[in-house]
């Protein structure tokens, strides 16, 4: 008799075949969690719902992830996970320029895919406490701008108190697309999604007091 195969991954079998063949089963569950989640609700998706909707058995769930808190966890960091990482890597030649490139990035991310992953910001369970850890982060990422906007002309003439009103204003404007995404379901095309997270920036930079003249040239929307 021969020897059994090591290659295969005993008791994660498929279920169903997905058509999402080229993801891993782990991304599978989180494609099927960014789908159920927006379009069900997070509290009215079930375990086995996820594990039907990715094809997989419902005991496989549990081998990539503790359950549904720790899915929603990952989506959520997963909308500003990419922001802090382009933040860290941020070229243009003047804060202003930063400002904007990084409020062009985080918007662009946050209007960019097929689910509306920023409405689960809206989500009560997410003020709990096994969310710490996004919030941490989301914290992080508006540091980042607080800093960029300190850093600008505009932004150091401000009283601190002002200049901290102005960041939440800023952040907030930013993470307006989440709205209008949800006004306008369904996944923006390429340019229409530029457009947005350019004006995005735009109006964000305006906001902020920079004027026009300290924009980076050449964005969509700019004359």
């Amino acid at each position: 008799m021969s020897a059994p195969s090591t290659a295969r991954r005993v008791g994660r079998p498929r279920a169903v075949a997905r058509p999402r063949s080229e993801l891993s089963p782990r991304e599978e569950i989180l494609a099927a969690a960014a789908e159920l989640f927006t379009t069900h609700g997070y509290a009215a998706t079930t375990t086995r719902a996820l594990a039907e909707r990715a094809g997989i058995r419902q005991a496989s769930i549990y081998h990539y992830f503790g359950g549904k808190e720790d899915i929603l966890a990952e989506l959520l960091e997963s909308t500003v996970r990419p922001s802090l990482e382009a933040a860290r890597a941020l070229t243009g030649a003047t804060p202003e320029q930063r400002l904007w490139e990084l409020c062009h990035r985080d918007a662009r991310l946050l209007c960019s895919g097929p689910y509306n992953l920023g409405a689960l910001y809206l989500l009560p369970e997410v003020r709990t406490e096994r969310f710490a850890g996004f919030r941490r982060m989301r914290d992080e990422l508006k540091g980042v701008y607080a800093a960029l906007l300190a850093a600008t002309s505009a932004g150091a003439a401000l009283a601190p108190a002002d200049r901290e009103l102005r960041t939440d204003l800023l952040f907030a404007l930013v993470e307006g697309v989440i709205l209008i995404r949800r006004d306008t379901p369904g996944e923006p095309a390429a340019t229409a999604m530029e457009t947005l997270a350019a004006a995005t920036a735009d109006a964000a930079l305006r906001l902020a007091g920079v004027a026009d003249r300290h924009r980076p040239a050449g964005h969509p929307g700019q004359a």
